[in-house]
């Protein structure tokens, strides 16, 4: 993953990796470092933390993930996020709460203490994470996911991605892997 703190970007951007996990740690998929999309209201969240007033606004709450589309599944494959996306396709996504959540500052390839210009996000979803299936989720594929925040009473998207699918077993384990640079 890009490691090089260079100079501040003209906006957000950020980078993902999902790595599945078999119940022995085994790596049975990798997908690559993949440019993630830093959505509209990310702006508005920062706009939030500059104002200093009473906004109410929160930075990372939690990591939305979604099933997305069966369709995407066929040519011409999966649509790409756009940064006015405001919600995932999955009518009721499952929500990893930022508690459960590793965030850290990084400088160049390092976890630091001191705020930075980048954080790194690693979400481990373990076997059964999320708890499907459901009464809205017929398997435990994933299709997409989003970073999200608080502004006011409104969860907001940070970042949005849709990816290929991601079947799992129920003992599989998922490490997802966020970079974002400001």
């Amino acid at each position: 993953m890009t490691t090089d703190t260079g100079p501040a970007t003209a906006s957000p951007t950020g980078e993902y990796r999902d790595v599945l996990l078999d119940p022995t740690g085994r790596v049975v998929w990798d997908s690559g470092v993949r440019r993630n999309t830093i959505v509209a209201d990310c702006r508005r969240l920062l706009c939030g933390f500059m104002h200093s007033g009473d906004t109410q606004t929160r930075g990372i709450t939690g990591l939305q993930l979604g099933q997305g589309q069966d369709s995407w599944d066929r040519p011409p494959g999966p649509p790409l996020a756009l940064p006015s996306d405001t919600k995932l396709a999955d009518p009721a996504p499952y929500t990893v709460e930022a508690s459960s959540l590793q965030i850290d500052y990084l400088s160049g390839p390092d976890v630091v203490d001191a705020p930075t210009n980048q954080l790194q996000i690693v979400a481990t979803l373990g076997p059964n994470v999320p708890p499907w299936p459901d009464g809205t989720h017929v398997d435990r594929t994933l299709r997409e996911f989003a970073l999200v925040g608080s502004l006011g009473t409104q969860t907001v998207l940070i970042d949005y991605v849709i990816h290929p699918a991601i079947p799992r077993d129920p003992e599989s384990t998922l490490k997802r892997t966020i970079r974002l640079v400001f």
